[in-house]
């Protein structure tokens, strides 16, 4: 009998070693097919972290926390204690006040997640991710209300009766509000599981496999657009505007007008550009745009989380910004503090009348 056969001695069936055969065939088909690896299949490792840079993360968090809370209370404090005579900014301010307060009193969660993980639950995470999507939409929706505000006062000198003004932004901040609820549904996707490697639990969206590119493709280009894109256009234009317009009238008060307006858009664009520019990145390499790799997946990853970090700090500027620059803040602020007995009793100066179109923007910018 031939070597490369066998007797099997259970059912005395003649088995055939057909080893010398099947590597002949292989060796002509490598020979002659050529193998393409597909990367975007590959599971690419998980990004080595070092616990001081965690650690780092948080004491961010609890540093963000520290100071936006207390500001933005402040800030609150001393508008409701002028309701009387409060401006439609007034009313814009408090909601992004009140925006930005909700973004910082869950910042504690995202502090213990950096170093431990997600340890509380599912329906903490959707609630966490649903706050945080309702802040990145209200606050600069309220941002694009208080330049079209500014815009209409003094560019078209539209100058209503206070309660109409009133009762306009108040509508305005229903829509806001509900406009904002409505874009943020999709964060209810997000979802506590344990990650790749199995070390930690995570809050992250969760999509169903067979559709999850065109629903994360579809949330990203509404995020982009409506979030970040057309309010700039909007507010590069309204304080484009307005700055002309204040160019062109004779008042020592106009070089404080142009510096509330450029600090606004300049704080928006430094922390919010670097995140939306990375997460347009991502969008492109989830949607196959360019070729894929593992380092240009951990490159991006780890943008995409730092310039996160990055636009949480818009909740700390806008209290000094909108507040703490303004001369009348800080006026308000003195006899909210001498009415509380904080303070001694003392003079407070009253600012000089004038009927320019720069001081009216710089007292009714609080």
């Amino acid at each position: 009998m031939n070597e490369a056969a066998m007797i099997d001695p259970d059912n005395s069936h003649l088995v055939v070693n057909f080893s010398e055969y099947y590597y002949a065939e292989y060796t002509d088909l490598a020979n002659t097919t050529d193998f393409v690896v597909d990367e975007s299949t590959l599971h690419c490792p998980p990004i080595p972290i070092a616990d001081a840079v965690n650690i780092s993360f948080c004491v961010i968090y609890v540093i963000i926390f520290l100071v936006a809370v207390p500001g933005n209370l402040i800030v609150g404090c001393v508008i409701c204690s002028n309701r009387r005579s409060l401006s439609s900014s007034d009313v814009y301010l408090f909601n992004l006040m009140f925006a930005d307060t909700l973004l910082a009193l869950i910042l504690p969660f995202s502090a213990v997640s950096v170093v431990h993980g997600w340890v509380f639950g599912d329906f903490i995470c959707k609630l966490v991710s649903l706050v945080k999507e309702i802040n990145f939409y209200t606050s600069i929706l309220f941002l694009v209300c208080i330049s079209v505000d500014r815009y209409m006062l003094i560019v078209r000198a539209m100058e209503s009766q206070k309660a109409q003004r009133q009762l306009c932004s108040g509508v305005t901040c229903a829509v806001v509000w509900f406009l904002g609820g409505v874009l943020s549904l999709p964060s209810l996707y997000n979802e506590a599981y344990s990650s790749k490697s199995g070390k930690q639990t995570v809050c992250a969206e969760r999509f169903e496999v067979d559709s999850a590119d065109e629903w994360r493709l579809a949330t990203r280009i509404i995020r982009h657009l409506l979030g970040f894109i057309l309010p700039l256009v909007v507010m590069l234009t309204c304080y484009s505007v307005t700055v002309a317009r204040l160019l062109r009238t004779r008042c020592f008060q106009r070089q404080r007008a142009m510096k509330v307006i450029v600090a606004v858009v300049v704080a928006f664009l430094l922390c919010w550009t670097p995140f939306h520019v990375t997460t347009m990145i991502d969008t492109l390499l989830r949607a196959k745009a360019f070729q894929f790799s593992c380092f240009t997946r951990t490159t991006v990853d780890v943008a995409v989380f730092a310039t996160q970090n990055l636009g949480l700090l818009h909740c700390c500027v806008n209290p000094v910004l909108y507040a703490f620059v303004g001369e009348t803040f800080r006026r308000r602020l003195m006899q909210l503090l001498q009415r509380q007995q904080v303070l001694d009793r003392f003079s407070i100066s009253r600012p000089g009348r004038s009927s320019s179109l720069a001081s009216e923007f710089t007292s009714n910018f609080l």
